[in-house]
């Protein structure tokens, strides 16, 4: 069965909570978060936390079993997934940002450039992960910026702010930094045009 961006955000957080814990190395980790957001399949996410306590449950993060109801829910668009590993990733110019976005940074850096960048739905997530490396996140002065993120032994150096128009594009940003940093400030004088997504 293919693997859903639930089932990948579901595994990155029991490996999230197993580092904390003590359960894996930073390598570790980062060899498993990197294998996670390039999994295709329900069956290539299972073995990355088939020896943890909360992968071994029998409703586990994975579980193949839709709620009764999900065929009337909204299909959620895929993630985009920038991945660099002792190198880099980068997206910027003119692009439609998805609703979700995750980057994850091993011994590399990952940069997105938001400031040019084609805004379709009001609220954007961007995942962020950085193990040893950094993610370095630019958006335009207008638009609000949130955070959730922690840095383990690294730097969640996220400048919130919110726009002073209320029907701006809202960009959060989650994830955490363990032995290095994620980044994200607006850059001055770069503004979006058209405020309001999907117009």
């Amino acid at each position: 069965m293919r693997a859903s961006d639930a089932d990948r955000d579901r595994v990155a957080d029991i490996l999230r909570e197993a580092l904390a814990e003590g359960r894996l190395t930073a390598e570790e980790h980062g060899e498993r978060i990197a294998a996670v957001y390039q999994a295709r399949t329900v069956g290539e996410l299972e073995p990355l936390v088939h020896d943890l306590p909360a992968g071994g449950r029998p409703h586990g993060p994975v579980a193949a079993a839709r709620p009764y109801d999900a065929s009337v829910r909204p299909v959620p668009a895929p993630a985009e997934n920038l991945v660099a590993v002792f190198g880099a990733a980068e997206r910027k110019g003119r692009w439609r940002v998805p609703a979700r976005t995750n980057a994850f940074a091993m011994f590399g850096g990952v940069e997105i450039d938001l400031t040019e960048a084609v805004f379709e739905q009001r609220e954007i997530v961007i995942n962020a992960s950085a193990v040893f490396g950094g993610v370095e996140i630019k958006v335009p002065e207008n638009v609000s910026v949130r955070s959730t993120g922690t840095g383990i032994f690294g730097g969640f150096d996220v400048r919130t702010h919110e726009a002073p128009d209320p029907d701006a594009p809202v960009v959060v940003i989650t994830g955490f930094a363990v032995f290095g940093g994620v980044e994200a400030k607006a850059r001055r004088g770069k503004r979006l045009k058209n405020l309001r997504p999907g117009q």
